[in-house]
């Protein structure tokens, strides 16, 4: 139940209200933006609401217990605050919300009524839909170590203990914002920085990042396709650096980062075939290894 300051349910009382909607979006960089339905803005807080046209949402519900109350908010990307290039950067990932709802006439007659974080974000061309997670959805995130084959650390983190070095190069020639022919990295094996991350230093792209998808060399030609499309046009002489990456398997640990003694994963954990499996006269069980030495 919320409790309403009693300018507001005086408001609400009188039959004819002056109500909107408003917004208050906290990036993981620490910058604030506040939207409304109103067709004008709204300030309290000490933040300026900007009206933009076309931002909806889906009604708010709440429920009882555990579970994640979920609502869609959907707009366009028509403000300076909210744009494109922003929500593909991933600054808007995991970002804090507000959800008020505020008198219009009197901005101090206002009650919080949800707070949580964005989830997923679908963007196009012209508009956006963002997923609002209520904040029991933390409770869904799994915790501590999972047993699996693969690897739970991130390479180059304090458990796995690699010391990542970062390669320099240059864009030679363009397909498209997620493909293109590289300079810088002709020393290294074919696949070496697939699934580690790119970082541009220069052009358009300063600043931000993406997963490698591929990183091929042939015919004398290196080239590197990313997971994702940058959100600005990638243009030759563009700087990069980018760190290798690992697919979390016990060989590529050894083998390629010559750090099998922090493996993080259990990698001769007894699979399906072991539990299916019967005595035989070819496989003796004897109490030994199953792997040999």
């Amino acid at each position: 139940m919320k409790s309403l300051p009693s300018g507001l349910q005086d408001h609400l009382d009188s039959g004819t209200t002056t109500l909107c909607w408003c917004w208050k979006i906290v990036r993981r960089d620490g910058a604030s933006s506040g939207f409304t339905d109103h067709d004008a803005p709204v300030s309290f807080g000490a933040l300026s609401y900007e009206a933009v046209a076309g931002f909806t949402a889906s009604e708010v519900q709440s429920t009882l217990g555990l579970a994640v109350d979920n609502l869609t908010a959907a707009g366009a990307l028509s403000s300076e605050a909210l744009n494109e290039h922003d929500l593909a950067a991933g600054l808007y990932d995991n970002a804090a919300i507000e959800i008020w709802r505020v008198n219009w006439s009197s901005p101090d007659q206002r009650v919080l009524m949800r707070k949580g974080s964005l989830g997923e974000v679908k963007r196009g061309k012209t508009g956006f839909t963002a997923e609002v997670r209520g904040l029991a959805h933390v409770l869904n995130q799994p915790v501590g170590r999972a047993y699996a084959h693969a690897c739970d650390a991130d390479l180059g983190d304090t458990r796995c203990k690699v010391a990542l070095t970062a390669a320099a190069g240059t864009v030679v020639s363009v397909l498209d914002a997620r493909r293109f022919a590289v300079s810088g990295l002709d020393a290294y094996a074919n696949g070496w920085f697939a699934g580690g991350k790119l970082a541009f230093t220069g052009g358009a792209n300063t600043g931000t990042a993406m997963e490698v998808k591929r990183h091929a060399a042939a015919g004398g030609v290196v080239s590197v396709e990313l997971w994702q499309a940058m959100s600005q046009a990638v243009a030759p002489g563009d700087a990069f650096a980018v760190t290798p990456g690992c697919d979390k398997q016990f060989a590529t640990c050894k083998t390629r980062f010559a750090n099998a003694a922090n493996f993080r994963g259990f990698p001769y954990m007894p699979g399906n075939d072991v539990a299916l499996s019967y005595p035989c006269s070819s496989t003796p069980l004897d109490g030994g290894s199953r792997y040999g030495n």
